[in-house]
């Protein structure tokens, strides 16, 4: 089967194309089709690890939406032919492959009014998304947290994009996005944000201009350790900080004082120790996808680059690390 992928660590020159034995399905697993794939920080992130000598290849991309084409003998939920999307799991082989073994407890069924490339578009950040507001947040416990405003700082990303739309449409939360450019603030206003600060400025003058003296909560979905002390100077004392990025330097004790609490959200925790509630990203999944079919949250998808080809594959890395992407980079059908 055709695949894309690495044998070394690097730029995005080391990707390249690949020739794989096609997996059979087994146990609890599924084999899917992949149809269309969108690309994510984490896939720069991994192309950049060393790869063990003598390793086998590794393929990228953690996800996707496809079609069932082989189920394994404990498989029960789906069958060939279904429809589905998923993130996947860190520790085996990526998506960007014709074909792909998925576990079939992190795998939704693909929102019937998206086609495939706008689906793509959303499983791993609706699952970021998803744990960010509701496992680490805990804000769809209204009654306990009622009324609360939220920063989210990067909100024009692609867990951003989403973040928004589930925290505007399952919480009553106040949401105060950041976004730097004219046209990242305006995608993030129309995704739900109730007011637009720039993350290259001062966040507590920007917030005390808008008569704003404190958030209760921050979510940082990027650059968190550039922004730390502006998070600690907003915050409200107990207030709670969640983030995803890969901090170079983190002082913790800098949240001591506001006895602010600190909640780390990895989507690939549950898949990747085997938890025993693994399954709530399926759950999660058929819940977002209901939200998609009944109008309520829209995909993400900002540029759709074409087939799934090492040229496209190139340029979507490339993109992503420029900083200068908004919402998710789709591609679509092998070449």
């Amino acid at each position: 089967m055709k695949a894309l992928g690495l044998t070394q660590a690097g730029g995005v020159e080391q990707l390249s194309e690949l020739d794989l034995p096609c997996p059979q399905a087994s146990g609890t697993d599924i084999l899917v089709a992949v149809k269309a794939i969108s690309v994510n920080p984490v896939d720069t992130k991994v192309r950049q690890r060393p790869v063990p000598a003598g390793a086998e290849p590794v393929v990228l991309g953690w996800d996707a939406a496809g079609v069932v084409a082989e189920v394994g003998d404990e498989v029960t939920e789906f069958q060939v032919g279904d429809a589905v999307w998923y993130a996947g799991d860190l520790t085996r082989p990526g998506s960007n492959a014709e074909f792909q073994l998925v576990d079939s407890a992190l795998v939704g069924r693909k929102p019937k009014s998206l086609r495939f490339a706008e689906a793509a578009a959303l499983p791993l950040t609706a699952i970021t998304a998803w744990e960010l507001l509701f496992d680490r947040l805990q804000l769809d416990k209204a009654d306990a947290y009622a009324p609360r405003t939220v920063l989210v700082i990067g909100a024009a990303g692609g867990v951003g994009s989403v973040l928004l739309q589930l925290a505007k449409r399952l919480t009553n939360v106040t949401l105060i996005a950041t976004a730097s450019r004219d046209e990242t603030q305006q995608w993030v206003r129309e995704l739900g944000a109730d007011r637009v600060i720039n993350h290259h400025q001062s966040l507590s003058e920007q917030l005390a201009a808008a008569g704003i003296a404190q958030v209760d909560d921050v979510i940082s979905l990027t650059h968190t350790d550039q922004h730390l002390e502006e998070i600690v100077k907003v915050i409200a004392p107990q207030g709670r900080l969640a983030l995803i990025d890969d901090p170079q330097s983190f002082d913790v004790l800098a949240l001591k004082r506001k006895s602010i609490s600190l909640h780390w959200e990895f989507m690939y925790t549950r898949s990747m120790f085997d938890t025993e509630d693994k399954r709530q990203q399926q759950v999660l999944l058929n819940r977002v996808a209901e939200m998609v079919d009944a109008g309520l949250v829209k995909t993400t998808l900002d540029q759709h680059f074409g087939a799934i080809n090492l040229e496209n594959l190139r340029r979507a890395h490339a993109l992503l690390e420029s900083g200068k992407a908004k919402g998710k980079i789709v591609l679509e059908g092998f070449a």
